[in-house]
């Protein structure tokens, strides 16, 4: 029997990673649920050992179920019936497997029947899960909306709503609609105020609706009258038991079919307000955006996964000319680069989610108490880099995972082209990554960000001053050669100061940052382990040569030069 967890030790180092104390202590408050819930941890060890074997647990359901349902959820889909999304029979079977296991709910807090796991290995099951399946993750993982109900709604609201999700309800996120997909701000979807019952009713079309017949969702609809931009608007629940909104129809996907996309129709129907009015937009779908672009990046690292032990095993099988064709340099320097890409993206991963977990339990204690100088000041540098590196790494990582998808299918040959071979589905699962939750255009505008204002040099600066084995010294002394490419990269660009200058090269310069940051972040792992060394020399080495390409591109380019791209 497989097990998704076990086979992979890479999972269980990034578990064990040093700042998992700190981590552990302010998610649990010092361990203060241990007298109200039997199942709550004793120490830091205790809550270590609940991570691992839930984890396990997510292995051996995804190996065993979701890993063998694949193929024909692939095949099957979603359907309609009675205007109601009903999901492919392995779907279901999936879904029930991981409610009977209680893995719903894995990040709220236990007063909603939630097991209060940190970010770290919640993302580390959508890896697991995405390995198996990436189509499914898009429905057990939608717990970003609890985690924003959580974060944002009342006490009624978090009472009557998150015990629902964590006994095993599913959840969707209605924001896009036919003419506002990355543009937000455009959401016109209408909520009207009944001043008669005090209720918000909602009218209008919602379209591109992940897992859209989800029991509850979160609204993005414009309450206020009059307005055209995202002040606009707000955010509210809709409850499926209500059954006020039509499922016009499941979009024929090219890939993640197990996942219905839906095309909703609003009629009449009843939603609570969460939060303020007119922050909808500015401040919680913000939050609920970032904690889906976690989640992508979970995503993408499990297809990542799949593509490269798929590619590994076909090479491993597959004779030409009398031998394995792993034995032929054209074959084996693409799998070591799809390695090296693969454990540079899950570095990053579980880089952002430490961050993203060290803010985010601070922000929570903040509800219950007054942050110490000390603690704000914490909260801040951690938030800041969550913020900086969740972009970077939704970007990099599904560009990554496509790379590898499509490498992994060039190594089958014409036997990739076929449905023979899982690698087609991966191939047409891995494309949507760089598309929802935000472009790769898109996370290169939000990313732009941390190097004009130097935020992500500063860490790099902190990275580089690290101690590690004298061995290592020489990496380090490349990636000190490529920061300082880098920043002359971005004070030429700086000193030209023309914004559409910058908009051109900017993902060139998100890139290039990129592929520094993470050159670093394989350095530290094989300080701490070793057998990261072969990944992190090649990587370093991809990386040099793909920034001084973009380096060259960019002092060999004059503002003149955009003349040559704009459309006539």
């Amino acid at each position: 029997m497989a097990n998704f967890f076990t086979d992979n030790p890479d999972l269980l180092f990034h578990l064990k990673h040093p700042l998992m104390k700190k981590i552990v202590a302010l998610k649990e408050r010092d361990f203060a649920d241990k007298d109200k819930f039997d199942y709550a941890p004793l120490d830091f060890e205790d809550a270590m050992d609940s991570y691992e074997k839930v984890l396990e647990i997510v292995g051996e359901i995804c190996g065993d179920i979701v890993a063998p349902n694949a193929e024909s959820v692939d095949a099957e889909g979603p359907r309609i019936v009675n205007n109601e999304v009903i999901y492919a029979k392995g779907t279901q079977e999936n879904l029930d497997a991981l409610v009977k296991a209680g893995l719903m709910g894995i990040t709220l807090p236990r007063k909603y029947e939630g097991l209060n796991f940190p970010i770290v290995p919640y993302i580390m099951a959508a890896d697991i899960v995405s390995r198996a399946d990436a189509g499914f993750v898009n429905i057990w993982g939608l717990q970003d909306c609890a985690e924003t109900i959580n974060e944002f709604a009342d006490e009624d609201q978090k009472q009557r709503f998150l015990p629902r999700i964590s006994n095993g309800e599913t959840a969707a996120m209605d924001l896009t609609e036919p003419d506002a997909g990355s543009d937000l701000q455009a959401v016109q979807l209408k909520a009207t105020l009944n001043e008669k019952d005090g209720k918000w009713y909602l009218n209008g079309v919602k379209r591109f609706i992940t897992n859209g017949d989800g029991d509850i969702s979160l609204v993005l609809a414009r309450s206020e009258a009059g307005t055209s931009d995202g002040r606009g608007l707000s955010m509210f629940i809709y409850d499926r038991n209500h059954r006020a909104v039509t499922v016009r129809r499941i979009e024929n996907k090219m890939g993640i079919k197990g996942s219905p996309t839906c095309e909703l129709v609003f009629k009449d129907a009843p939603a609570e307000l969460v939060g303020e009015r007119k922050l909808g937009l500015i401040k919680y779908v913000m939050a609920l955006m970032n904690g889906a672009r976690l989640g992508i990046g979970a995503q993408a690292v499990g297809l990542s996964e799949a593509a490269y032990r798929e590619a590994l095993a076909y090479a491993e099988e597959r004779k030409q000319f009398g031998k394995a064709i792993i034995g032929f340099p054209a074959v084996y320097e693409m799998l070591g680069l799809m390695k090296a890409k693969l454990d540079a993206s899950r570095t990053l991963l579980y880089e952002t989610s430490r961050y993203v977990d060290v803010y985010k339990s601070y922000m929570h204690l903040s509800e219950e108490r007054t942050l110490t100088k000390e603690e704000r000041d914490d909260m801040k540098t951690y938030q800041k880099l969550a913020d900086y590196f969740t972009p970077l790494l939704k970007g990099m990582t599904s560009e990554y995972c496509n790379q590898l998808a499509y490498d992994s299918l060039q190594i089958h040959g014409g036997s990739g082209f076929m449905k023979d071979y899982p690698i087609e589905r991966i191939y047409r699962d891995a494309r949507i990554t760089t598309i929802y939750e935000g472009t790769t255009q898109l996370q290169v505008v939000s990313a732009i960000r941390g190097v004009t204002n130097g935020a992500l040099l500063n860490r790099i600066r902190e990275f580089e001053v690290m101690p590690l084995q004298p061995e290592l010294h020489g990496l380090r002394r490349t990636l000190i050669g490529m920061t300082e490419e880098y920043e002359k990269t971005v004070k030429h660009l700086a000193d030209i100061r023309d914004n559409e200058y910058l908009d051109f090269h900017a993902r060139r310069l998100v890139e290039m940052a990129g592929h520094i940051i993470m050159g670093y972040l394989l350095l530290l792992d094989t300080e701490r382990d070793d057998r990261f060394r072969t990944s992190t020399e090649i990587y370093i080495r991809y990386g040099r040569a793909e920034n001084k390409a973009r380096a060259e591109y960019i002092s060999n380019f004059s503002i003149n030069d955009l003349g040559f791209f704009k459309p006539n």
